[in-house]
């Protein structure tokens, strides 16, 4: 490349081969050079030590100098996977093990997985529950990332076909690399997604595998007349019909007796939501659920 101002830089110099060719040694003393002449006055040698008088002790020998600069470590990369502890948040750098057996759900770095069909407030729990949190913490919606695709957006509503499924895995898998990422960095966060019990595999199975075996899902579900209700608010491709609304709530129905933890919020706001998740967050990190 040209340099506009000033002349390009010297080729680097390669151990063993000499100064590089075309460029010049650097000068030490500039002005003529004489070969035979002394550039200063020649050391004057310590006179002898006078007779039955030791002489002076010896110089120490002269240390290597050391290196000007220390060489700086690279910079570990902080959105690889986060292993995090089974049903435990990501534990923090050098902490002691039983400093982190049962941490404070306030203060804890923890990844949570709010499930529950379209209407259960899924998406204002966690928005509020983020928000309120005394440590900082994340709040990843799905549908978000998943609307992120402007051109070519495949609408389930439109019909279930292979670009629509294909977009949700890409969505998730998007969600789960944020989670990662803040995970590391020491931030909390909180998913939702409409998570069936019956596809285990693409379903909780999947997020499990994108975010970390210490993910904590818990469901929300309130009943069918409130979903129904909530779902009626809605506008834009939000908003379902209510056969498919009812369809959703049926299958997720299945979580009862999965083990997960439930909250039916039918007759709760969303700060009293907020504080039974907190409340069940404590009892799994306790006694983390199996799934």
């Amino acid at each position: 490349m040209q340099h506009a101002v000033g002349s390009p830089l010297p080729p680097p110099h390669q151990p063993g081969h000499g100064p590089a060719v075309g460029w010049p040694p650097a000068a030490h003393h500039p002005g003529p050079h004489h070969p035979g002449a002394h550039q200063g006055p020649a050391p004057v040698p310590p006179p002898p030590p006078a007779p039955g008088y030791p002489g002076p002790p010896p110089a120490p020998a002269p240390h290597p100098a050391a290196p000007r600069h220390a060489p700086v470590p690279p910079v570990p990369d902080t959105t690889g996977h986060v292993p995090l502890p089974p049903g435990g948040p990501a534990a923090a750098s050098g902490a002691h093990p039983a400093a982190t057996a049962a941490p404070d759900p306030g203060t804890a770095t923890l990844a949570v997985l709010l499930i529950g069909p379209a209407g259960a407030g899924k998406t204002s729990v966690a928005k509020y529950w983020a928000d309120h949190r005394r440590v900082p913490t994340a709040h990843i919606s799905l549908d978000d990332v998943r609307e992120w695709v402007r051109s070519g957006f495949a609408d389930p509503q439109s019909g279930w076909n292979d670009n629509s499924e294909a977009q949700y895995r890409l969505a998730r898998r998007t969600c789960g690399f944020a989670a990662r990422n803040f995970l590391a960095n020491g931030i909390s966060c909180i998913l939702d997604d409409a998570v069936f019990p019956d596809r285990p595999v693409v379903g909780l199975g999947g997020w499990k595998r994108h975010v970390g075996p210490g993910l904590l899902p818990v469901v929300l579900l309130p009943g069918l007349d409130v979903v129904l209700e909530r779902n009626a608010e809605r506008t834009g491709n939000r908003r379902l019909t209510d056969e498919e609304v009812a369809r959703i709530h049926g299958r997720m129905a299945g979580w009862y007796g999965s083990g997960l933890p439930i909250i039916d919020n039918s007759q709760l706001g969303i700060p009293e939501t907020a504080r039974v998740l907190d409340d069940v967050l404590a009892r799994s990190l306790a006694s983390p659920p199996k799934w």
